[in-house]
């Protein structure tokens, strides 16, 4: 039998070389994560990156439409009187960018907001039906990004808030 005698040094040099064309083969399969929302209630608080993004560029109008009713993966309960916390990413609100709240697919606000932290009242958002007379029990929130000078969809983020049940 033949044992093919390499040296030291180049059995190290295709080592090297072979663990960096492995971590380029890692690296180029991995998408850079998208910006991250945050909704606060006291000391809980759920966090998510967009359902959808198409990396800061406008979206197609279809592709936003079916994004906005999209159902919400995080939840969050929330009683009558507390106040909840919409934190953003920075990256939403550079240059002409903004974001605004959508309520079950619906626009709730009409200028979008630069700021990366806004709170509001957790009553704004269980408003009783004008037909029914009843409160909702769950409201699904969207935080949309668009620009400011035109009125494209950017970036989605969905939530829910839950409102505590009273048992």
């Amino acid at each position: 039998m033949t044992v093919a005698l390499i040296p030291a040094k180049a059995r190290r040099a295709g080592v090297v070389l072979g663990a960096v064309s492995a971590g380029l083969l890692v690296l180029s399969a991995c998408d850079k994560p998208t910006p991250l929302a945050t909704v606060t209630v006291g000391s809980d608080s759920v966090h998510s990156e967009a359902g959808c993004y198409n990396g800061g560029k406008a979206l197609q109008t279809s592709t936003a439409q079916s994004c906005l009713n999209e159902k919400a993966d995080h939840t969050i309960t929330v009683g009558p009187d507390d106040t909840i916390g919409f934190g953003v990413d920075p990256a939403l609100t550079d240059g002409d960018n903004g974001w605004a709240l959508f309520l079950n697919g619906q626009q709730a606000e009409a200028q979008p907001s630069t700021a990366t932290y806004r709170p509001i009242p957790a009553a704004s958002f269980f408003q009783p039906d004008q037909t029914t007379g009843q409160a909702p029990k769950s409201v699904q929130v969207a935080i949309v990004e668009s620009n400011k000078t035109s009125p494209s969809i950017r970036g989605i983020w969905h939530f829910e808030l839950k409102m505590k049940s009273s048992d």
